[in-house]
């Protein structure tokens, strides 16, 4: 399947087959995010669960050295026949966040993570739940995501992430904070609940994550920055 979101031409026509996250309104925020942020060229970017590589290849047009990251073999590979499609440059692995690159340093990190809420405690191992479920308060990837980017970034680097409001905006700026990054909301958009939600919304209810007959969801853009 050929999926294409476009703003500006900030994120271009990738191959998205099935259980592939496709880029979706929370991609073209954090590509426009990208689109934002100085970037040197030849500058050293990670993109953390790339999915279809649309983040990926967007930094790889702007000269980036890039790499990116998925724990599933089907979006590497989907990501490094999307690099080969367009004649960019991309270094893909497969492996669980940011183990893959542990040791090296980037001036830029991208990271589009699993943050949906669930109801089942544990993470999914297998089918599309895998690249959105992440546990009862939606964190589960985004915490782990937040205390290793410190030690990847050089002085002057940036995080840019972005998640569900569901997921808290106050605990990730706190977090951000307390692990070396000087951390700000650099951008949010309101978008109409999906059919997830829209099928969680009871339980979402009960947990007191959204009031009733809320029908919106708000993406939030956090610009993380490694000071020293």
């Amino acid at each position: 399947m050929l999926s294409l979101l476009e703003k500006g031409g900030h994120v271009g026509p990738v191959v998205a087959p099935p259980r592939v996250y496709a880029p979706q309104e929370d991609t073209l925020l954090l590509a426009e995010a990208l689109e934002r942020q100085p970037l040197r060229r030849g500058a050293d970017v990670l993109d953390v669960g790339t999915g279809g590589g649309a983040l990926a290849l967007a930094a790889a047009r702007r000269g980036a050295r890039v790499t990116a990251v998925d724990r599933a073999w089907r979006a590497v590979l989907t990501t490094r026949i999307n690099a080969a499609l367009a004649r960019l440059s991309v270094e893909v692995l497969c492996g669980d966040l940011l183990a893959p690159v542990s040791g090296r340093r980037f001036d830029l990190i991208l990271c589009n993570p699993p943050y949906v809420p669930a109801p089942d405690p544990g993470l999914p191992r297998h089918g599309p739940a895998v690249a959105w479920d992440a546990g009862p308060d939606g964190r589960a990837l985004v915490d782990r995501v937040i205390d290793g980017a410190a030690d990847l970034l050089r002085p002057g680097g940036v995080l840019l992430l972005v998640h569900s409001g569901l997921c808290g905006v106050v605990p990730t700026l706190a977090r951000l904070n307390r692990s070396g990054l000087r951390a700000v909301v650099a951008d949010r958009r309101y978008i109409p609940f999906g059919p997830v939600l829209t099928s969680r919304r009871q339980w979402l209810e009960e947990r007191e994550l959204i009031v009733p007959g809320e029908e919106k969801e708000e993406l939030v853009i956090f610009h993380a920055e490694r000071t020293e």
